[in-house]
Formats: structure tokens, sequence, C-alpha cells
């Protein structure tokens, strides 16, 4: 039986245990209404979990994506929510399509249908079929290469990750 910790939901907590793993801390903890997504909040670079509340554990991932690609020194003094800058959001995407397919949890699970402002089914097909939006970003910031880099260096591309948080 697969170990769940504070968490009941098996996605929940693997999702966890794979942020914890890489470095970004997740604890459970209650979370009042209004919070950026149901059942989670960024406090000093960290995310907390109310399960409770939790609607989708694929967010965890999302959230999770908003801390990564942040540079080290801001990510341990976010608070609240990641904020609103479109590079980040959009890092956040590529990184959490990332993580998803390295816990070899369905994207679905990330890109459900109530959240990405209606755009979910957009993402998962652009994903599956290999257009990956973002990953220039996220090789700017020394987290994985893109196709061609990767053919140069002989390494793994996208969405294969070289380092999960931004440094």
């Amino acid at each position: 039986m697969e170990e769940k910790g504070e968490f009941q939901n098996a996605t929940a907590a693997r999702i966890a245990a794979f942020l914890r793993s890489i470095g970004l801390g997740v604890r459970a903890g209650a979370v009042e209404p209004p919070s950026i997504l149901p059942g989670i909040r960024i406090e000093q670079g960290e995310l907390v979990v109310d399960e409770e509340r939790l609607l989708y554990p694929g967010d965890l991932l999302h959230e999770a994506g908003h801390l990564a690609v942040l540079p080290g020194e801001t990510r341990k003094s976010q608070g609240a929510e990641a904020g609103d800058d479109l590079g980040n959001e959009i890092g956040a995407i590529c990184w959490s399509y990332a993580a998803a397919i390295h816990l070899r949890i369905d994207p679905a699970i990330v890109f459900h249908a109530h959240g990405y402002r209606g755009a979910s089914e957009s993402y998962i097909e652009n994903f599956t079929e290999g257009r990956y939006v973002g990953v220039p970003l996220l090789e700017w910031m020394g987290m994985t290469l893109g196709e061609k880099s990767a053919r140069e260096r002989g390494a793994e591309p996208y969405p294969k990750m070289a380092r999960w948080l931004r440094e």
C-alpha cells in the first residue's frame, strides 16, 4: 500500500512527496478562502495544502511550477500567490506538464476542465503533440533543453528536466 503521509488523496500524496524530493516545501494546513486555487496557499516559498478544500490535486503541480521557475532567493520569500507575471505563468504550465510526465500522471489531472480559463484541452493537445509552449523560457532558465540544444549536447530534450528548480 502506498504511503500517504498527511494527505489521504493518493495523487496529492504522490505529488507532495515529489515536490519535497526536489526541495520544495509542502505541508498540510488550513487554507481559508479566498485562495488563488481552492485549498492551496503559498507561504514563505512553501505550499500549504488544505486537503478538505483541495478540489484538484493537479493544482499542486501548477502552483509548485510557479515556485520552481522563480529564482531561488525570490522563491524563499514568496507568499500568498505566485504573482501574475505572464512568463512565470507560461513557465509554470510548461514545468507542470514535465512534472506530470515524470510522475506518470495523466496530464488531464493537471490541466483539468475547471482551470486554465477554458484552455485545458488546448494545453493537453499541444503538449501531447509536442508543441511545447514555454520550453525556450525554461531552457533560458537552465532547467531543460529544447530539441536542438539537446541534440547538440547529446542529452534528452524536454519534457526531461535537467533541473527542477531555477537557481
